[in-house]
Order: C-alpha cells, then sequence, then structure tokens
C-alpha cells in the first residue's frame, strides 16, 4: 500500500510572480497565477518534496469582481464577492473553470485539460475541488453540457421546501445582506424571495460571519421540519450533482476533495460514489468532515475513502506546540481513529488554517519537527503538505478582505513572498531562498520522503510507548511523545521532543512491545539513527539496555532509531 503525499497548491496564488501586492488590489495590480504556470521545472519541485498528489484549489469557476465582458463573462456584484477575487467556495458554475487562470480565456478549459496531462506525464495524480453544498448567489452554468438543466431553473420558489427544489427559501422576504441599504433602494444586487445562505443560515438576513455570499443546495432534507429526509424518488439536486462529478470524472482527474461534505447528507454520497468509481475505480474522495462522530459513517456507509483528522491530531499537536496541552493527549488522537486510520487524512497546514511559521501559530518554523513526524508516521494514512509551508511562509500581510491572521488569502489577488522565492521568476529552483529556508525546504524533503518510502510507515504496525512512560520519573511525558514503528523486517523507534528544552530521556519499553515487535527475539543488534539535520550514525545496544536507554534530545527534535531484524 502506497502512503499518499498530497500537495495542495492554491492555484491563483502559486505561480503569480507579480509582487506588487497592494491591499484589495485587482488582478491587474497585483497579478494572477495561471494554469500554465504548472511546468516541468514546478514539478520537479513539487515531487522533491514526495509528492504523489497535487491538490489544485480553486480551479472552479466562482464568483469574482474580475469581468471578462468581452467574452461573455461578467463580474459578480460586490455585495456577494469577498474580496476581490471572490471565494473559490461561491461556484458560480460547476461546468467551467475560472477564467483568471488562463492566458487565453476563451480556451480556459483546454489549458486545464492541458494542466491535467502535463500533470500526469510528470507522475503525479490530479485532485480538484467538488464544493456539493452551497454555490455562489448568482449560481448560472452557460457551460453545461447540452441537455443540462441549471440549478434552481425549475424550482416552485413559493414553496420554502419541496424535494423537487435545489435550493431552499425564505418565501415573501427579500434578501437584506450584512453591511448594505434596503435592497430595493440599492438596486445592484436584489433577491426575492431570499435563498437560504450556504451555512445553514434560515433566514433573509444573514450576518457578517456567515457565508452570505452563497446559498445552501437542497438534497431533500427538511432542516426546518426535524430534519425530514426525503429521499425517494431521488431528489433532483442529487441527479445534477452526479452530471457534474461525471463530467470531471471523463475529464481524466484522481481524486475529488469535497468541501464540507458532512453538510450533505450522507445518503447522497452512499449512492453517488459508487456510480463515479464504476467510471474511474482508482479515483479517490477526501471528506472535510470535522465531527467525529460521523466519521465511521461517512467512511462505511458514504465510501469516502479518506477524512480529514482536523479536530482530532492537528488540533491536538497545535496544542502541544503552543503549550497549551500534554504531549499524552497525542495517544487519545489514533486510540480515538485507530479502526479506520488508513482513513485520515493529516495536515499541518490548508488554506483555512494559520501558517506554521506566524506569530498566531509558533512564530517560528522549524519547532515544527516533532509534530510533523507525527503527523506523517503515526499511522499510514495520506499527509498533506501546503504549499509554501516548506519555505516558512509566514502569511503577516493584510491582503483585502482577509486581514492580517496567519493565514494566506483565497479571497485576494496576491504574490506569497517566501513562495515567489523559491519560484524564482518560474525557475523553481529556490535560488532566491534564505540559508534558513533552504534548510527547512531540506527538513520536509527528507521528512515526507522518509514517510512515504518506509514500509514501516505505509504498511506497519503501531506501539504507543506513552502509557509505559507516564509514571517514568526520567521521562517527561508532558513534552517527550514515543512510540514504534514496525513490520517482519525492522522496527522503527520514535522519540519527539516538544520542549524548547534539550531532553534527557530514559525511555522503558515494555516487554509486550519487546514481544508483538520482535526485538525480544534479538540478543544484540545494530540501531542506526535517523537524524534530518546531521546525518546519520550507527549505534549499538544490547537486549537489555534496549529496555532503558539514555538519551539525549535537542529542543524541538525528533530521534528515530531504525533497528533491522
Amino acid at each position: 500500500m502506497e502512503k499518499f503525499i498530497i500537495y495542495q497548491a492554491f492555484t491563483r496564488l502559486f505561480g503569480n510572480k507579480n509582487n506588487t501586492n497592494k491591499p484589495s488590489g485587482t488582478i491587474r495590480e497585483n497579478g494572477c497565477g495561471k494554469f500554465n504556470d504548472f511546468t516541468s521545472e514546478a514539478f520537479k519541485g513539487i515531487k522533491e518534496l514526495g509528492a504523489t498528489h497535487i491538490w489544485y484549489t480553486g480551479i472552479l469557476e466562482h464568483a469574482s469582481k474580475t469581468g471578462y465582458p468581452e467574452f461573455g463573462i461578467q463580474a459578480s456584484p460586490a455585495e456577494i464577492v469577498k474580496g476581490q477575487a471572490g471565494s473559490p467556495y461561491a461556484i458560480r458554475d460547476y461546468y467551467d473553470v475560472c477564467p483568471d487562470l488562463a492566458e487565453d480565456v476563451p480556451n480556459r478549459m483546454g489549458e486545464f485539460e492541458n494542466l491535467v496531462n502535463r500533470t500526469h506525464e510528470a507522475d503525479l495524480k490530479v485532485i480538484i475541488d467538488f464544493v456539493p453544498n452551497h454555490v455562489s448567489r448568482l449560481y448560472k452554468s452557460d457551460a453545461k453540457p447540452e441537455g443540462v438543466f441549471c440549478l434552481g431553473e425549475h424550482d416552485n420558489q413559493a414553496e420554502a421546501f419541496s424535494p423537487k427544489n435545489n435550493y431552499y427559501y425564505i418565501p415573501g422576504q427579500p434578501l437584506r445582506l450584512p453591511n448594505t441599504t434596503d435592497p430595493v433602494q440599492r438596486g445592484v444586487f436584489y433577491e426575492f424571495p431570499a435563498k437560504v445562505t450556504g451555512n445553514d443560515s434560515f433566514t433573509a438576513n444573514p450576518e457578517e460571519h456567515d457565508w452570505y455570499e452563497t446559498v445552501k443546495l437542497n438534497y431533500g432534507v427538511d432542516y426546518l421540519n426535524g430534519h425530514a429526509k426525503y429521499f425517494d424518488p431521488v431528489p433532483n439536486t442529487w441527479y445534477k450533482m452526479l452530471e457534474i462529478l461525471s463530467f470531471w470524472t471523463d475529464k481524466g482527474i484522481d481524486g475529488f476533495r469535497c468541501d464540507m461534505a458532512e453538510m450533505v447528507p450522507v445518503e447522497f454520497w452512499e449512492w453517488v460514489i459508487p456510480q463515479i468509481k464504476e467510471k474511474n475505480p482508482s479515483l479517490i474522495f477526501i471528506a472535510e468532515v470535522y465531527n467525529p462522530q460521523l466519521y465511521r459513517e461517512y467512511i462505511h456507509k458514504g465510501r469516502f475513502d479518506y477524512l480529514y483528522d482536523k479536530v482530532g491530531l492537528y488540533d491536538t499537536l497545535k496544542g502541544v506546540l503552543q503549550g497549551k496541552q500534554s504531549a499524552t493527549d497525542i495517544t487519545r488522537c489514533w486510540q480515538d481513529i485507530d479502526d479506520i486510520k488508513q482513513h485520515m487524512l493529516n495536515f499541518l497546514e490548508n488554506h483555512d488554517e494559520q501558517r506554521i511559521a506566524s506569530e498566531y501559530f509558533i512564530n517560528g518554523p522549524f519547532a515544527i519537527l516533532p509534530a510533523l513526524v507525527i503527523s506523517t508516521c503515526l499511522h499510514p494514512g495520506p499527509y498533506m503538505h501546503y504549499f509554501a509551508q516548506d519555505v516558512g511562509e509566514k502569511a503577516a500581510d493584510t491582503e483585502g478582505f482577509s486581514g492580517n491572521d496567519g493565514r494566506t488569502s483565497i479571497f485576494d489577488y496576491w504574490g506569497v513572498e517566501s513562495h515567489q522565492q523559491w519560484m524564482n521568476k518560474g525557475e523553481f529552483d529556490g535560488a532566491n531562498l534564505t540559508q534558513e529556508q533552504k534548510r527547512l525546504r531540506k527538513l520536509y524533503t527528507d521528512v515526507l520522503n522518509f514517510a512515504k518510502n518506509e514500509k514501516c510507515i505505509s504498511e506497519g504496525l503501531f506501539y504507543g510507548l506513552q502509557w509505559a512512560n507516564k509514571d517514568n520519573p526520567e521521562y517527561d511525558s508532558e513534552k517527550i511523545y514515543s512510540f514504534l514503528r514496525y513490520n517482519d523486517n525492522e522496527v522503527l523507534l520514535f522519540i519527539c521532543n516538544f520542549s524548547d528544552e534539550i531532553k534527557v530521556v530514559n525511555l522503558i519499553i515494555p516487554d509486550d512491545a519487546m514481544e508483538m515487535s520482535g526485538l525480544k527475539r534479538l540478543c544484540h543488534f545494530k540501531g542506526e539513527e535517523i537524524s534530518f539535520n546531521f546525518g546519520s550514525t550507527e549505534i549499538e545496544f544490547a537486549q537489555k539496555r534496549f529496555l532503558r536507554l539514555n538519551h539525549e534530545t535537542e529542543a524541538r527534535d525528533v530521534l528515530i532509531y531504525r533497528i533491522r531484524k
């Protein structure tokens, strides 16, 4: 079984070489990355990190203040667009790609298809977003195939809910958007009757924190009447989503990252995923699901291949790094998902989360090492890496709609400075990186390739050592986390130090761990110390000493010992 390393590229930002960075700047002022920026040199740099897949984020056409009227593409009204570029999750046409990403706008789909082909030629797989829960308030597909009807085209807008409708409505009430005057007086954007907002805000007056630029899609669940389900006959929205997924599958993509999948009934996924996999059995579905109580339902019933492990491992590792949680809390993370661990996708950054090097996270990229090793090596599931994470992007900008919050904006046109240093005007050779950035990128390169290539990680078993050392006075269980990964041929021993101080560790490895891993049958063995900073040295232990080893770990460092059987 191969361990996937997914490289998330925010497509609009990835290839942008413009460094004007004017807050709330237009596309002409701040520039925009293109499909064609993903060159053979770019793919080489991505593959160096061990990537097996690229998630091209923000491909589908979405609401934007940028228009191309000469090609029949109008700018969306400002009231329903966040930022200048707009949210890539306010979809305006499921059957089209974002025109900003094309050099030749009329040929934008052809440029995307060429991107898919180039990615495959580079021996990488393609993942794109599927956004099933909500669309832009002015959704209208002008690129849909012949015979396909548009969302809402046959809705009865007098009904708040009907399983035949694609949207939910607030009959008799106009939409009043936040920070606007009376909708009738304003005369720019007028919606009557109001549609329900994408984050399940069943009101004609969504608030500023709501996803007010989107409307929720109706999958046959009457949310205001006990969440009653009307799935027989199959709701019209289900068929429309099947058509959309089939369209993109036929383009040769290899997977869908499904936005807010838990806000769509699991019965829909149970119905649609097997049908899509009949077209391409190797295609993968990744679900953004944040409720742990739904994990197994969306895997076993919903047929998802992978789910985000956000509220478990990600949140816990962040808490440990920030000194707000104990390293021992990591044990609960793997225990809670032990039966589905191969389905859980780990990450330390993505477009929704704060950058590691930002002042809001840990204000320094190298302190991430113990969390990175755990996130990539704890279980066989995929790991996802966000672009510019490996060069210490701080996101210390106020881009426009996105303020200075430690996140890279998904709403604005912008140049990501640290990424541009690595990109080097399209050479993708890192020539403009500082020595510290080069060292950081090598660290990520070494760890990610180690995690991908080690059979103990992708196929081996796991033994957690924290419980055996919780009362060990010579082991700081608040700051140290240790575990084994093993198979028939070898054992990997991990000792991860989350402390800002050097720690001397006397680690107890219990007898059943020795027995299960096969170490107990060895009288003598060689342990190879794996270091991501200083090369390798060989050390030799006798079995009796292996039960209690004296290790000195550097601050925020990891020791990994390979013991061959």
